[in-house]
């Protein structure tokens, strides 16, 4: 399953097919967090049946950058820590799904801000071209994290 693993647990990338993940499944993936709106264009129809049927646990919580927040960063990550590991996370390019893995991964470390750029960066990671979305991981590692 291609995509950028980040820890042991999370694995993020960009939209999946049935294909992949029949596979993450046969890898040993156990579920599967999708942050698209199922109205997005180029999201898999009937991915969580397909998911389901693989034999992974599937939920979809539609991740929007305009409408993102402190509250709702929470509870992605707060599911992140209950999915049964290893969890593959996904949107349509994976810009969503790296930023709410390494919020994740910076919150539970205890990493500054900083430090969890830097990390991404290291992961090829970079959302540079998406200012808000990188004020917005600044800000809720900032006042979240270490």
């Amino acid at each position: 399953m291609q995509g950028t693993k980040l820890s042991e647990e999370v694995t993020v990338t960009g939209q999946v097919t049935k294909e992949q993940l029949n596979q993450a499944a046969q890898e040993g993936f156990r579920s599967v967090l999708n942050l698209r709106a199922p109205s997005e264009e180029g999201a898999l129809p009937e991915e969580k049946a397909i998911a389901e049927g693989a034999g992974l646990t599937y939920l979809n919580i539609p991740l929007r950058k305009e409408e993102i927040s402190d509250a709702l960063t929470t509870r992605l990550l707060s599911e992140i820590d209950t999915l049964p590991k290893p969890v593959l996370i996904h949107c349509a390019g994976g810009m969503r799904a790296g930023a709410i893995g390494f919020m994740h991964m910076a919150t539970r470390q205890g990493l500054s801000s900083e430090q969890a750029m830097d990390k991404a960066h290291s992961h090829g990671f970079d959302c540079s071209s998406e200012p808000e979305l990188k004020q917005f991981f600044e800000h809720y590692i900032g006042t979240h994290g270490k």
